[in-house]
């Protein structure tokens, strides 16, 4: 008679065929969902075959639902195995060639006259394909560059037009805070940041200091801001007239993470009372709209 598998050993094999991870890849640190034969943890080096080829990646955690709620447009593959010694060779091997991937691109652009600057090439583990990322003001017809560099490389040529944050993304290293920069380290998507955000959080408006490496404002400078931007919509903007315990006052500024309001009283005091202590909110401001215009104590 044939043997019969147990309970528990069919659980298993049904948890090993549906397992799925999100993995971060690529100079670009993209990010995809990726399937697994076998177990893995945060950290660990693996191969993958993703939508362009053969290549390494670092696998972050399970692609649980919350996880993957939060990817913008994760891609898909599989997890072929772990990275081995001969994987690590093959792959030095690559980066080292980084340097005279560039030199060997850049003749062909003048030769062309193309106005774009190069600013890196990518080598995919399997050699699917070489990925030439540039800089360009507007679009450009590299249709010949594309040609004459796949006679160089002897395989597929993508060319990718990046932008500025995407260039420190690729070549810078650390920040003012002495930490790798964000766009390098773990941001896959570039989130737009304002001016607002700095004058909402009292950052100096000094453009050196809010300037990160790529010349634009600091991506960091969005991490608190929806924060920001909750805590001051419950205090009454600056301008308001308000009711307090003294009296009817007039809000002259906001401490927004100490939950303070600076206010002038009718006898042209300035004094720092809590949010707390306001009544009612006789005439609003203009600022940031509030959730409500009463308060109780």
């Amino acid at each position: 008679m044939p043997s019969s598998s147990s309970p528990s050993e069919n659980q298993s094999a049904i948890e090993q065929s549906s397992l799925e991870y999100v993995c971060r890849y690529g100079s670009m640190r993209h990010l995809g969902v990726m399937t697994a034969k076998q177990r893995f943890r945060y950290g660990d080096e693996v191969v993958i075959h993703s939508d362009r080829g053969t290549e390494i990646a670092t696998v972050l955690c399970e692609a649980t639902p919350a996880a993957v709620e939060g990817i913008l447009e994760p891609t898909e593959g599989r997890i072929l195995r772990r990275l081995d010694s001969t994987d690590r060779g093959d792959w030095s091997q690559m980066s080292e060639m980084t340097r005279r991937d560039l030199d060997m691109c850049q003749p062909h652009v003048e030769k062309l006259g193309l106005p774009m600057q190069l600013i890196d090439v990518e080598r995919l583990l399997g050699g699917e394909r070489v990925i030439v990322y540039f800089v360009a003001e507007g679009r450009i017809d590299f249709r010949a560059l594309v040609k004459l560099l796949g006679r160089e490389f002897q395989t597929r040529i993508e060319m990718r037009q990046i932008g500025i944050r995407d260039e420190a993304k690729l070549l810078a290293d650390f920040g003012d805070c002495g930490q790798e920069v964000c766009c390098s380290r773990f941001l896959s998507k570039m989130p737009p940041v304002s001016m607002k955000m700095a004058k909402l959080q009292r950052a100096s408006l000094d453009p050196s200091k809010i300037s990160g490496r790529c010349g634009r404002l600091k991506c960091c400078l969005r991490y608190e801001f929806d924060t920001y931007e909750s805590l001051a919509s419950e205090l009454p903007p600056v301008g308001s007239k308000i009711l307090t315990r003294d009296g009817n006052c007039r809000v002259a500024a906001q401490d927004i993470l100490a939950g303070q309001l600076v206010v002038t009283t009718e006898d042209k005091r300035r004094i720092m009372i809590p949010a707390s202590d306001v009544i009612e909110i006789l005439k609003v401001g203009e600022g940031t709209p509030v959730r409500g215009k009463k308060r109780k104590k």
